[in-house]
């Protein structure tokens, strides 16, 4: 005759192992978005000498820009603290059981030019256009090059509409042309 258990110390059992299952996931998804900083939306100090807006970052935390497709951009000067901000946002999309993956724009266009000479090209651009939330760090450090450009262009074409891309840069959006480097792509009026 088996033990009888209670049904309290049953559910008590289900909600520990669905608690630890979804910790996992969570751990699973962090560790694929690459996030350069440990950062988390209660670690935010809206004191510092950045301009945050606190109700509007935490409308952005809240994540309905990510599921409607939208995109951001953080820009402001070095030093105080974009990058941080981006991987907050994404560590909280992660929460939100969402997939994100942080890269730096120049480290990604020179691993998308090898994986272009070495035939991987394909498969790499589909997996960044799967992911729910996409964080180009550093953007306009240098101006583009042909295949930087075309590798950009293609990436943002795949995500337009289906999924979200945050962008930091230091650069102001008005400046933003000269390092697409390219006349005849549109520019910013």
């Amino acid at each position: 005759m088996g033990a009888i258990i209670p049904e309290r110390w049953a559910r008590s059992s289900r909600n520990r192992r669905a608690a630890s299952s979804e910790s996992a996931r969570l751990a699973l998804r962090l560790r694929h978005a690459k996030l350069r900083h440990r950062a988390v939306p209660e670690d935010v100090d809206y004191r510092t000498r950045r301009s945050l807006d606190r109700r509007l970052f935490e409308t952005l935390l809240a994540g309905e820009w990510i599921s409607k497709h939208e995109n951001l951009a953080i820009i402001g000067p070095t030093g105080i603290g974009k990058s941080w901000l981006a991987c907050a946002i994404g560590h909280k999309a992660c929460r939100d059981n969402r997939s994100a993956l942080y890269t730096r724009l120049p480290r990604l266009i020179d691993e998308l030019t090898l994986a272009k000479g070495d035939g991987r090209i394909a498969a790499r651009m589909k997996s960044l256009a799967r992911v729910e939330l996409l964080i180009l760090d550093d953007w306009g450090l240098q101006p583009l090059d042909g295949n930087a450009r075309h590798h950009l262009l293609e990436i943002l074409e795949d995500r337009y509409g289906q999924r979200s891309t945050l962008v930091t840069s230091q650069l102001p959006v008005a400046r933003w042309h000269q390092t697409i480097n390219e006349p005849n792509i549109g520019q910013y009026p």
